[in-house]
C-alpha cells in the first residue's frame, strides 16, 4: 500500500495577515461550530453566565462538516481501551445525551445493537463481553453517587439462533452475537439546534457564522492598545467575516480549538515547523438501501471489525447497518484514506480544505460494500444499494498506526515581557475527534469546562 501523506499546513502560513492589536477582549472563544464546539460553548455559557463566550464558525450554519456526515449513532463505549478518553467520554457522553434528549424532547431511539460473529470471530465478541464486565464508571458519572453499582456497559452473549430471532435475515454463518442494549440513534441536527438555542439565549453567549479565524498569536503586552488593561493575558485571534477585506482582532482570555478537520491547522500556527502535527484524512461512504434481505429490521447490526497485519479494529468499526428515526436503512461507513496534495498553493486554507473535493457520493464503493454486507445479511441485493453521502474523519496517525485516542492538549501563552503567567489562560485543542465524537460531545464539554477550566488543570 502506498504511503499516505499527512498535511502539516498552518494558519497564516504565508504571512498574509500581519499582527493587529485587539479591538476588544472576551473571556472565551470557541473555534468551530460542530457538535463538540456547540456543546463546549453551551456549557461555558451555563457554567460562567456572567462571562462572554463567542463561538466562531466559518460556515454559514452549524455542523457542516463532521457533525452532519455521520451515522447519528449513540455509541455505548464498547470498543476502545478501558482507560482511554474515547471509552470514558463515550460512556459519560452516552448518558448525558440520553438525558438531554429526554429533557428537551430531542428525537432519539434506544435501539440496541448486535455485534454479529462467524465461528472464527467468536473470540472477538467474547473479549468484548469480558471487557464490558470490567468497565468502571468515569469520573463525572460518580458525582454524588460514589457507591454506584449498576453496570457501566451491559452486554449479553447470545447464539446465532437467538440473534436470528431478533433479526431473521442474518446469515446462517453467524453463530454468535453480542447484544448491546445501550446503543441508539439520535436526530443530530435537532440536537445541535438545542445547543445553539441555549447559547444565543444566554446572557453573554454569541455565535458568529461565516467567520474564519485567519491568524492566532499569544498576546504581546508590549503591543497592547490603550483600551486593553495591562493585566490581561491570553490570545489574539484575527477573523474575517464573509468577504470582508479587513480583519477583526480579538483578545481571548481562553481559546477552545474545536475545529475538527482543521484543528491541527489552527494549532500548528503556534508550533515550529519541525514540531507541526500532521492531519490524515479518512473518507467514509454511506449507501442507502431499499430491497429484500432486511425485513422488519429494528436494531443496529455491526459486523466484527477487520483485524490483521494491514487492518486494525480501531480504524473502523466496519460497514454496518444503521437506521434513521424514520426507519430508513443505511450501510456504512467504509474506510478510504485520502492523501494530502503533492504540492501546495499560496492559500493554506484552500490547501487544508482539499478533502472537500472527495465528498461527492458515487458508486465506486457500492460493489465492495455489498460484498462485505452480504457476509452477514446475504439477502441484500446490489441493485438495492445507492450512494447516499460521504463523511471525513480527522486522523492523527496514518493507516495501520494502531489505536489513537482523543487528544485534549493545553497550550499556554508565552509573553516575552513576563517570566511567568499570573493567570490560567489556556488554549485547549481537541484533536482527532472522530467517532465516537458525537456521543462524547457533552462529556468532552464537561471535561473541558468543569475538569480543566474550573478545575484549574494545566495539563491532562
Amino acid at each position: 500500500m502506498k504511503a499516505i501523506r499527512g498535511l502539516k499546513r498552518a494558519l497564516n502560513d504565508t504571512g498574509r495577515y500581519r499582527y493587529k492589536s485587539p479591538e476588544l477582549a472576551v473571556d472565551h472563544v470557541v473555534i468551530g461550530g460542530g457538535i463538540v464546539g456547540l456543546a463546549i460553548a453551551q456549557r461555558l455559557c451555563q457554567q460562567f453566565p456572567s462571562k462572554s463566550t463567542y463561538l466562531i464558525e466559518r460556515h454559514p450554519r452549524a455542523g457542516e462538516e463532521i457533525s452532519s456526515r455521520n451515522s447519528e449513532v449513540i455509541h455505548s463505549g464498547l470498543y476502545y481501551p478501558e482507560d482511554s478518553w474515547k471509552t470514558k467520554l463515550c460512556i459519560r457522553g452516552r448518558d448525558l445525551m440520553y438525558q438531554r434528549c429526554k429533557e428537551r424532547n430531542i428525537p432519539y431511539r434506544q435501539t440496541g445493537k448486535l455485534v454479529v460473529a462467524s465461528h472464527e470471530q467468536l473470540p472477538y465478541i467474547h473479549n468484548l463481553h469480558q471487557k464490558s464486565l470490567r468497565m468502571k464508571w468515569p469520573e463525572f458519572s460518580l458525582a454524588g453517587k460514589e457507591d454506584r453499582q449498576d453496570p457501566v456497559l451491559p452486554t449479553e452473549l447470545i447464539s446465532g439462533e437467538q440473534a436470528r430471532e431478533m433479526e431473521s435475515d442474518l446469515s446462517k454463518d453467524i453463530v454468535g452475537a453480542l447484544w448491546v442494549p445501550t446503543t441508539g440513534i439520535v436526530d443530530s441536527h435537532t440536537f445541535m439546534q438545542s445547543l445553539e438555542k441555549d447559547i444565543v439565549e444566554s446572557e453573554q453567549g454569541q455565535v458568529a457564522y461565516g467567520t474564519r479565524v485567519v491568524r492566532l498569536d499569544p498576546y504581546i503586552r508590549s503591543k497592547r492598545p490603550a483600551n486593553i488593561p495591562d493585566t490581561e493575558t491570553g490570545w489574539i485571534l484575527q477573523t474575517v467575516t464573509g468577504k470582508a477585506e479587513e480583519t477583526d482582532s480579538i483578545l481571548a482570555r481562553t481559546v477552545i480549538n474545536a475545529a475538527g478537520l482543521s484543528s491541527t491547522f489552527i494549532l500548528n500556527a503556534l508550533l515550529p515547523q519541525d514540531q507541526r502535527i500532521p492531519m490524515y484524512y479518512a473518507k467514509g461512504s454511506y449507501a442507502k438501501y431499499k430491497g429484500p434481505g432486511v425485513s422488519n429490521v429494528s436494531h443496529l447490526i455491526y459486523p466484527c471489525p477487520e483485524t490483521g497485519p494491514t487492518q486494525h479494529a480501531f480504524q473502523s468499526l466496519g460497514t454496518h447497518l444503521t437506521l434513521d428515526l424514520d426507519g430508513n436503512i443505511r450501510f456504512g461507513p467504509d474506510l478510504q484514506w485520502i492523501p494530502a496534495p503533492d504540492t501546495f498553493s499560496d492559500d493554506p486554507e484552500q490547501d487544508t480544505d482539499f478533502w472537500m473535493e472527495h465528498l461527492t457520493p458515487d458508486e465506486s464503493q457500492i460493489a465492495e460494500m455489498h460484498q462485505v454486507v452480504t457476509q452477514y445479511l446475504p439477502g441484500v441485493t446490489l441493485d438495492g444499494l445507492q450512494p447516499d453521502y460521504v463523511g471525513m474523519r480527522p486522523k492523527l496517525i496514518p493507516p495501520s498506526g494502531g489505536f489513537q485516542d482523543f487528544v485534549l492538549r493545553i497550550d499556554h501563552p508565552i509573553d516575552a515581557d513576563y517570566a511567568s503567567i499570573a493567570e490560567f489562560r489556556p488554549m485547549i485543542s481537541l484533536l482527532g475527534i472522530e467517532s465516537p465524537g458525537l456521543t462524547s460531545s457533552l462529556a468532552i464539554a464537561e471535561q473541558v469546562v468543569t475538569g480543566i477550566l474550573k478545575g484549574g488543570k494545566t495539563e491532562v
